[in-house]
């Protein structure tokens, strides 16, 4: 079982940034797939960027790519999105999620991963 702590969120102006950090408990969570994913009010919920196990791939939605950075640290089970340049269509939900299966690159789609964190909330002001 791995459980997924997410922090980091808050309330920042249109242009500034925000760092969220995801903490992971479980001895097989450096060998998963990581993954962060955010949902607006009223809207489904939404591939951000994923990272593999290993840190040496990462993937980007092309809303984001050139403005967040994943990154994980297996030494201490974390995985950490840095978000720059936010805009008001950034504010949401913002969820870590682990995929337990052992294989292939990491998925887009939400509901093909097994762990999940409660969320943190960004808010961007404009």
């Amino acid at each position: 079982q791995v459980q997924l702590v997410e922090s980091g969120g808050g309330l920042v102006q249109a242009g500034g940034s925000l760092r969220l950090s995801c903490a992971a408990s479980g001895r097989a969570a450096s060998s998963y797939n990581m993954a962060w994913f955010r949902q607006a009010p009223g809207k489904e919920r939404e591939f951000v960027a994923a990272i593999t196990w290993s840190g040496g791939n990462t993937y980007y939605a092309d809303s984001v790519k050139g403005r967040f950075t994943i990154s994980r640290d297996n030494t201490k089970n974390t995985v950490t999105l840095q978000m720059n340049s936010l805009k008001p269509e950034d504010a949401a939900g913002y969820y870590c999620a682990a995929d337990r299966k052992l294989i292939g690159s990491p998925t887009r789609t939400a509901a093909l991963y097994d762990y999940w964190g409660q969320g943190t909330q960004v808010s961007v002001s404009s």
